[in-house]
C-alpha cells in the first residue's frame, strides 16, 4: 500500500502539497493535517458525506458539534452571529489556539450544529490552515485526530498506521508537541471556558 503521508513545511508550505490537499477537499476527500495545537480531521463543511465519515471515524453521533476553520473575522460572521463583546474577545485571542461556540447562522449547514444551533468556530495561528480555507474558498472541518482518552496522536505515521484506511492524505508537519485549544462558550452574555488547553485563558477576560 503506498504511503497517503506527503511532508509539508507548516510555517512555509509547498504550493503543490496545498493544490494536493485542495483537489482532495473539493473531490470530497479526508485529509490530516496540522494545526496550531493538535493534528486534525479536514473535510470541505460542504460535503455531507465526508463529514458523515469523519463522525464514523470518531464514533461520535452526527449531532454533536464539530468546529470548523475560518479564514478571518470576517468570514466568521457569515456563519454565526457575533456581539460586540464576543467580536472584541475573539479580536484579542485569534489567530490562535481557541475554538469559539457562537450561535450559528443558517449559512451553518444544520449537521454542524447542535439543536441549539451552536456552532464552534477556529482561526488557528498556522500559514498552512489558513491557506487551505482561502484556496478551497470555504471552511474546513477542525476536529482532533481520535485516540484513547488520555492520547493524543502527534505523528503523522503511527495516525497512518492506527486510521489511515479512512484517509485520503496526511499532510506530514512533524511530531507536535502541543496539547488541544481552549475551547470557549460566548453564546451568552459572560464567556464561559468549557475546557482549557493551549490558549491563554487571561486574554477571554
Amino acid at each position: 500500500m503506498n504511503s497517503k503521508v506527503v511532508d509539508i513545511i507548516p510555517e512555509n508550505p509547498d504550493q503543490r502539497c496545498i493544490n494536493l490537499a485542495v483537489d482532495e477537499l473539493r473531490n470530497g476527500g479526508i485529509i490530516c493535517y496540522p494545526t496550531d495545537t493538535v493534528y486534525g480531521l479536514g473535510a470541505s463543511i460542504k460535503n455531507k458525506r465526508a463529514i458523515e465519515q469523519i463522525s464514523r471515524i470518531k464514533r461520535i453521533a452526527n449531532r454533536k458539534l464539530l468546529s470548523f476553520i475560518c479564514k478571518d473575522l470576517k468570514d466568521i460572521s457569515c456563519y454565526a452571529h457575533v456581539s460586540n463583546q464576543a467580536y472584541k474577545i475573539m479580536r484579542r485571542c485569534l489567530p490562535g489556539p481557541y475554538t469559539f461556540i457562537l450561535p450559528a447562522t443558517s449559512e451553518t449547514p444544520k449537521r454542524l450544529s447542535q439543536k441549539r444551533r451552536t456552532v464552534g468556530i477556529r482561526i488557528p495561528d498556522n500559514i498552512l490552515c489558513r491557506l487551505l480555507v482561502d484556496q478551497l474558498g470555504t471552511p474546513i472541518l477542525s476536529t482532533s485526530v481520535p485516540a484513547g482518552p488520555d492520547e493524543i496522536l502527534n505523528d503523522p505515521y503511527e495516525i497512518e498506521r492506527r486510521i489511515g484506511e479512512n484517509l485520503d492524505l496526511i499532510l506530514n508537519g512533524g511530531i507536535l508537541v502541543s496539547e488541544p485549544s481552549t475551547v470557549v462558550d460566548l453564546t451568552n452574555h459572560e464567556p464561559v471556558i468549557i475546557r482549557e488547553g493551549a490558549g491563554d485563558p487571561a486574554l477571554i477576560y
